[in-house]
């Protein structure tokens, strides 16, 4: 039997052969997630998940339907721009295929995802915490990563505007958050330019004041996703401002004025992507556009943290959901596809694979969520807290490593798929040009490993981090315990890490900053997996998650000489029901089995 991680009764292993593809009728992505549904069963906060889980389901039922249907069709079609009409006036007009809006009229309008964390949804007296939108924004992609990028800055702008704005920007906050889909309006972020790429305090675009409060904003943006939005937010110099970070301030920039007229900006044009079709991403001459400050001047790129902080967990739980997709074609084309005789996922090559794959799912879901719920849980500890701490190094984290994960999981399931794989109208093909930008959005994978170095030495987070990890391997069951020990071995090995770039001088703590970034996502991760694998002996009396995790310690900790072909392992084909198809583990046979270390 298959332990149900949302504690709901539960069949046997799942049979991915009933189903003929990845989307339709037949299918519910959050009942067909039991990765997903334990990450969310765990890290929603104060009852939280009772109220969300029936919502959960419903929302997967339409993400695996009708929004499935229309990200193939949006993605086929693409969205036109129009910068001009006939008499060469500026015009601005971005062109939507229909199934775009019907996707953000059930995403917004019928299940709340930008109104549900700022207002109270029904069934509730009070808004829900950000691990809801950020699960929801999961299961959309598993279809369509492009939708999520103005669905999350449209949360991330309303944050940013709740926390910081006076009230000048009120009604901008009122229609960002608005469940009616004729009054909502997206957010968008408006930072790079051409000169200065990551390099944000080379940022050139000016701020001039205007005798009524508002701003005109001149210069240029060079890759502005959601470029129509209404509630973007831009950072721009005003006046005198000091050079670099500290001189910049922060400005609503509507994409028209009070009368629909466009504001004075022109899009110059779209990108030509290889992926998220969805979302329209061009490049914007401001030409005195009308702005409005959010806040005080010069302290723009603080506040713009607080969306980027968001926007990169959305990377994380976005990464997620393209592998947990890749994952379901993988699957049920290996459990459909015969060859010889067998379905595909009878060999034991592809067996190995399937459990490796949903192995590195399990840990992406792990840290990701993880993350998320330090992000949460900062947002009432304040930001002196040791969640704030956890927060700033594991988002960081998270970032790079799903991405990197996502990128390499949709390309071994094109793989899995063969020829077909690789053709539109597959889907795989669609999830690995979408997943090719999540290394890029909101900081490369050198960008986000200094990131993580700066938070070591100014913030000390490893002051939070190694008491947190010494009691996530607190755990009593002989096997998990054993599978703890090998990763204690390892953490003594990050300890070490961090005292040396800390004692080392700066070129050399650059040099290995990924390498760092690496060992802790690994270290974190297996922690995490074992402090799960407890956690689901004790609450469901299932086995299953310290399979899962033993196998990624194995993977990362494991002794490889030979590459493993002399080592008689074969553990792969004994745990693929248990791992890859989520057949439920007696906790009491866990005793027989041999963990990574013996």
């Amino acid at each position: 039997m298959s332990a149900d991680p949302s504690g709901d009764a539960s069949g046997d292993a799942i049979d991915y052969g009933r189903f003929d593809r990845g989307h339709g009728d037949a299918l519910n992505y959050w009942t067909l997630d039991p990765t997903l549904r334990f990450e969310a069963r765990r890290v929603y906060p104060d009852g939280e998940f009772e109220w969300a889980r029936e919502r959960l389901e419903a929302f997967g039922d339409a993400v695996a339907g009708p929004i499935a249907e229309n990200a193939e069709e949006i993605d086929r079609r693409g969205i036109d721009l129009a910068t001009y009409d006939r008499d060469g006036e500026v015009v601005n007009e971005v062109r939507y295929p229909a199934e775009l809006t019907e996707t953000e009229r059930l995403t917004y309008e019928r299940f709340g995802l930008t109104h549900d964390p700022f207002h109270a949804p029904p069934g509730r007296s009070e808004p829900v915490s950000l691990t809801h939108p950020l699960t929801m924004q999961a299961l959309l992609s598993y279809n369509d990563a492009g939708f999520v990028c103005p669905a999350s800055m449209t949360v991330g702008a309303a944050l940013v505007l709740e926390k910081f704005d006076d009230g000048a920007n009120a009604e901008t906050f009122r229609r960002l958050t608005s469940r009616d889909h004729d009054e909502h309006v997206e957010g968008a972020m408006f930072l790079t330019e051409k000169q200065g790429g990551s390099d944000v305090g080379a940022n050139e675009v000016r701020a001039e004041p205007r005798e009524d409060g508002t701003y005109e904003l001149h210069g240029e943006k060079w890759f502005c996703s959601n470029v129509d939005a209404e509630g973007a937010l831009a950072l721009a110099r005003t006046p005198d401002a000091e050079d670099g970070t500290e001189g910049l301030s922060l400005f609503v920039v509507p994409h028209t004025d009070e009368d629909g007229e466009p504001n004075d900006l022109v899009v110059r044009r779209l990108k030509d992507k290889l992926g998220t079709i969805a979302v329209p991403t061009g490049e914007i001459v401001f030409e005195g556009a009308t702005a409005r400050l959010v806040g005080e001047e010069e302290r723009g790129f603080r506040y713009m943290t607080e969306m980027l902080n968001y926007e990169r967990l959305t990377n994380a739980t976005g990464a997620v959901g393209i592998m947990g997709r890749a994952l379901l074609e993988a699957k049920i084309h290996a459990a459909n596809r015969e060859a010889f005789g067998e379905t595909i996922q009878e060999f034991p090559l592809m067996k190995r694979d399937l459990v490796e794959l949903t192995v590195d799912y399990e840990a992406a879901a792990a840290f990701a969520f993880e993350a998320a719920k330090h992000y949460v849980a900062r947002e009432t500890d304040g930001d002196d807290s040791a969640a704030y701490r956890l927060m700033r190094l594991l988002v960081p984290v998270a970032k790079y490593r799903t991405a990197r994960m996502a990128v390499e999981t949709s390309s071994y399931a094109m793989e899995v798929l063969g020829g077909n794989g690789y053709v539109r109208g597959f889907t795989t093909e669609r999830l690995y040009r979408d997943a090719q930008v999540l290394p890029i959005w909101e900081g490369t994978s050198n960008v986000l490993s200094l990131d993580v170095l700066r938070v070591l030495d100014k913030e000390a987070a490893h002051e939070a981090l190694l008491p947190y990890v010494r009691d996530l391997l607190d755990v009593e069951h002989p096997f998990v315990e054993s599978v703890a020990g090998t990763v204690e071995g390892r953490f003594l090995e990050l300890q070490e890490a961090l005292m040396t770039l800390a004692t080392e001088d700066e070129e050399y703590a650059q040099y290995h900053a990924k390498r760092l970034a690496d060992l802790l996502f690994d270290v974190v991760a297996a922690a995490v997996l074992v402090s799960e694998a407890q956690w689901a002996i004790d609450e469901d009396g299932d086995g299953r998650k310290a399979l899962v995790a033993d196998s990624f310690v194995r993977s990362r900790f494991g002794d490889d000489e030979a590459y493993g072909v002399t080592s008689g392992d074969r553990s792969g084909m004994e745990r693929f029901d248990a791992i890859a198809r989520y057949a439920r583990v007696d906790p009491e046979s866990l005793v027989e089995a041999a963990p990574a270390d013996d």
